[in-house]
C-alpha cells in the first residue's frame, strides 16, 4: 500500500485563506489533540490488519561495538551523534491523558542499536547544508494555484497571481479571539477557531518571526519553519534519517522505564535547595496569554544545550521546538505495532482529519502548557503535515548505517576542499624566485 502524497503546502494554505474558508485543519500547528471521542475506524479482519501496518524491520545499524574503528566513533561524536544501544522497552501510556488516547496500548519494542544527534539540528548546521546545496525550503516558496487545488472554490483560485501566493510560514497571532482561547483548556482544538496561528508573509528559517526578525544570536538554536521534506532533505545530505518514532521514544527515555518526562515524574522538580528547577523550555502560564519565562524563556526557541541532558547525552528531548520523525501517523498504530523495530504504519490516518496525511511529531515544544497540549511528556505523540513547517518545529537525525555516513555529500565534499589542489601542488614544487 503506496503512502499517500500530500500537497507540499496544503496546511499553509489553509491558514493563509481561513479568512475566507471559515475553518482550519487542525494538522496546521503540530499542536492539535486526537478527541477520545473520535475512535480510529474499527479493524475488522486480519487482511485490514495487514493492510494497516507497515511490518518490515528496519535495516539493522552498525553495531555499537568494537566493530566500529575507534577512528570512526570519534569522527561521529565529533560530528554531535551519540550511541543509543539497543534494547527493549515499553512504549506508550497505561492511562494515557484525556485526549491522548494514542498514546495506549503500551507495548514491547526491541530495537537495534544506532546513533542520534545530541541536539536538535541548529540554525547554524541548516546555514551549512544551504550554503552548500542551495536548498530553498517550502516556506521561501511562493504559494501556487496547484498547492490549493481541490481546497478552495474554484473562482478564489483563479484569483491568485501566476506567480503565487507569497512566501510564509506558521507563527503565533497576536491578535486571537481571547474568549475563545479562555476555553482552550476544555477543548484543545478550539485553537484553531480562535485563531492562535497566523501565517506570517516573510517567515521562514532565516527569518523565524517574519521578515523583520533574523537569526544574530541564534546560531546554536533549532532551527525551525522546516517542513518534514526539507528535514528528510538536511538528513540525506548529512548520511542520516529522521528517527522512527519508536526510536525517538526509547532515545527520549535515557534507559528509564516508566518516567513521565525523561528527567522523572515531575515537569519542575526541586533542587537541593528547595528551588524550582527547570528542565525544559516550555510555556509556564495559561497558553495563549502569557509566558511568564520562569524557565528561562519566553516565547521562543532557547538554545539547543540550554538545559542538561538525559542519561543517553540527549539534549531537548523535551519542550523548545517539536521533532519530526519518519513515521507516517495513525491513531491506531500500537495495537498493531510489530515488536521489533517498527517503522510505522504504511499510510497516515487520524481520524479527526481522515483526507489529511500526517507525519509524527514528538517532544513538545515552548509553547506547551499544563492547560494545553502537554507535549513535552516523553510518550505523547503528535502529527503535522509534512509540506509545511511552524516556528516551533525542528528536528535531529539518525545514523542506522555508519558506511551510508561516511560516504555522505556533507563529508565528502568537506574532504575534497581539504586535499591539496593540483595547482597548490605544482606551486609548492616550483625553484623559489631570487626575491627568495
Amino acid at each position: 500500500m503506496s503512502p499517500p502524497v500530500p500537497r507540499p503546502r496544503s496546511r499553509a494554505a489553509a491558514v493563509l485563506l481561513a479568512p475566507l474558508l471559515g475553518a482550519l485543519p487542525l494538522a496546521l500547528t503540530g499542536c492539535e489533540e486526537t478527541d477520545a471521542a473520535v475512535a480510529a475506524p474499527a479493524i475488522e479482519s486480519s487482511s485490514q490488519l495487514a493492510a494497516a501496518v507497515d511490518t518490515p524491520e528496519l535495516s539493522k545499524p552498525a553495531p555499537i561495538d568494537a566493530a566500529i574503528d575507534p577512528e570512526t566513533i570519534a569522527a561521529l561524536e565529533r560530528d554531535g551523534l551519540v550511541a543509543i544501544p539497543g534494547g527493549s522497552f515499553s512504549m506508550g501510556t497505561e492511562n494515557p491523558p484525556r485526549l491522548h488516547t494514542d498514546e495506549s496500548p503500551v507495548h514491547t519494542v526491541t530495537l537495534s542499536p544506532f546513533w542520534m544527534d545530541a541536539t536538535e539540528v541548529t540554525n547554524d548546521q541548516f546555514a551549512e547544508f544551504v550554503a552548500a546545496t542551495g536548498y530553498v525550503t517550502a516556506a521561501e516558496k511562493p504559494i501556487t494555484r496547484e498547492d490549493l487545488e481541490g481546497m478552495v472554490p474554484e473562482d478564489f483560485l483563479a484569483q491568485i497571481p501566476e506567480g503565487g501566493i507569497e512566501p510564509g510560514s506558521i507563527c503565533l497571532s497576536p491578535t486571537f479571539d481571547p474568549r475563545m482561547a479562555l476555553k482552550i483548556g476544555q477543548d484543545p482544538n478550539l485553537v484553531v477557531a480562535a485563531g492562535v496561528w497566523q501565517m506570517q508573509n516573510g517567515a521562514d528559517w532565516r527569518h523565524p518571526e517574519g521578515p523583520d526578525s533574523d537569526l544574530e544570536g541564534k546560531g546554536d538554536h533549532p532551527v525551525v519553519h522546516v517542513s518534514w521534506n526539507d528535514a528528510v532533505a538536511y538528513a540525506e545530505w548529512a548520511g542520516k534519517t529522521l528517527p522512527t518514532e519508536a526510536q525517538w521514544e526509547y532515545a527520549a527515555r535515557g534507559g528509564h522505564k516508566g518516567r513521565e518526562f525523561p528527567w522523572g515524574d515531575e515537569l519542575v522538580p526541586t533542587d537541593a535547595e528547595g528551588e524550582e528547577d527547570h528542565r525544559a523550555n516550555v510555556y509556564q502560564g495559561r497558553f495563549p496569554f502569557e509566558d511568564a519565562g520562569d524557565d528561562g524563556f519566553e516565547v521562543g526557541t532557547s538554545p539547543v544545550k540550554a538545559y542538561s541532558p538525559n542519561d543517553y547525552g540527549l539534549y531537548a528531548v523535551s519542550g523548545n521546538v517539536w521533532e519530526w520523525c519518519r513515521d507516517w501517523y495513525r491513531a491506531d498504530y500500537y495495537q498493531t505495532s510489530p515488536s521489533k523495530n517498527p517503522r510505522g504504519p504504511a499510510s497516515s490516518l487520524d481520524p479527526n482529519e481522515p483526507n489529511v496525511p500526517k507525519r509524527i511529531q514528538r517532544g513538545g515544544s515552548f509553547l506547551c502548557s499544563d492547560n494545553y497540549c502537554t507535549g513535552y511528556r516523553v510518550a505523547s505523540r503528535m502529527k503535522g503535515d509534512p509540506g509545511t513547517g511552524s516556528f516551533h518545529c525542528g528536528f535531529r537525525c539518525v545514523v542506522e548505517d555508519v558506511e551510508k555516513w561516511k560516504a555522505a555529500p556533507q563529508r565528502t565534499a568537506k574532504a575534497e576542499s581539504a586535499e591539496p589542489s593540483v595547482d597548490s601542488n605544482e606551486e609548492s614544487s616550483e625553484e623559489p624566485s631570487e626575491n627568495g
